[in-house]
């Protein structure tokens, strides 16, 4: 059966008339007519009751109809599937710096190059205020860290819930307490001998965990910075630990004597709004995971 057929057969229906139907699809009414006519000497049924200048549905025309919406539908569903629609436009992408700067350079750069027609807009921020961007709409998605579950309950109070979102986990990034040269091993937050722990902005979730974690410590107190290089800079002069994935102390030059110790595993999510399919999205997860990212089961 030919589809192109079956779809003037549905513009002559409702549109109720060859010249109507013939003006809508752009063609010419001689064509239209030989077209419902092929169909219905291929169906063997009268389609039409033919009025003058006026068509209308016999019957079988009407029974016909449903099945003809419902092969069309199929036909685009198909060419859909096979021929996903291209992305475009303007991305608003959030990330946390510590991403932005150990794992997107390549990432990026090969994402312009597969998807030029792609504006790609990047924002750096600390977890909890670009989980809330996407949600208020003002970011497309965003790579953010799990909280472990208090954290999150915690957020959840403050009206930025991840379970809000669609999340997809990219990377692992193992956090890493930084001490400086001296410093006895690091097991647990009762083996620290300084009384202050370097971070970042309290959104951070990194910084979130560590203060977590250093609350079996009496008297441990926070400063914050606005750069890892400027942590490992106040690690280096002594009397002070930071918090760091290892991702970022691979990237930048360690200072020597500076010594590292696990705090934990925090996955790395790309999170979006539930319901709103975008390609530009898609694509951006496909190039972060270098396939589809596997979905994160809440």
């Amino acid at each position: 059966m030919d589809l192109a057929n079956v779809e003037i057969f549905l513009a002559v229906a409702e549109k109720s008339g060859i010249t109507r139907a013939a003006r809508a699809l752009g063609r010419v009414p001689s064509n239209v007519t030989v077209r419902v006519q092929q169909l219905e000497r291929e169906l063997g049924a009268t389609l039409f009751n033919r009025d003058g200048r006026k068509m209308t549905l016999t019957d079988e025309g009407a029974a016909f109809l449903t099945y003809a919406r419902r092969l069309l539908a199929l036909s685009a569903e198909a060419r859909a599937a096979l021929r996903p629609a291209a992305a475009s436009g303007p991305l608003r992408v959030g990330a946390m710096e510590s991403t932005a700067a150990s794992r997107l350079p390549d990432v990026l750069t090969s994402f312009r190059r597969r998807w030029p027609e792609v504006s790609l807009q990047l924002t750096m921020g600390p977890t909890r205020e670009l989980a809330r961007a996407v949600l208020d709409g003002a970011l497309d998605c965003a790579l953010v860290a799990q909280p472990p579950a208090d954290l999150r309950r915690a957020d959840a109070a403050l009206g930025v819930d991840l379970f809000g979102l669609s999340a997809r986990r990219v990377f692992v990034e193992e956090v890493m307490i930084v001490a400086p040269s001296g410093h006895p091993d690091i097991r647990s937050a009762a083996d620290l001998e300084v009384d202050m722990l370097a971070a970042l902005e309290p959104g951070c979730t990194y910084r979130r965990i560590a203060e977590h974690w250093g609350r079996s410590r009496h008297g441990l107190r926070t400063m914050e910075l606005n750069s890892y290089h400027a942590m490992l800079a106040i690690v280096a002069a002594g009397n002070v630990v930071g918090v760091a994935p290892r991702s970022v102390l691979d990237l930048i030059r360690q200072p020597a004597g500076t010594t590292v110790h696990p705090l934990a595993s925090v996955d790395t999510l790309l999170v979006r709004r539930r319901g709103e399919p975008s390609p530009a999205i898609d694509a951006f997860a496909e190039a972060l995971h270098g396939r589809p990212a596997a979905p994160v089961h809440h």
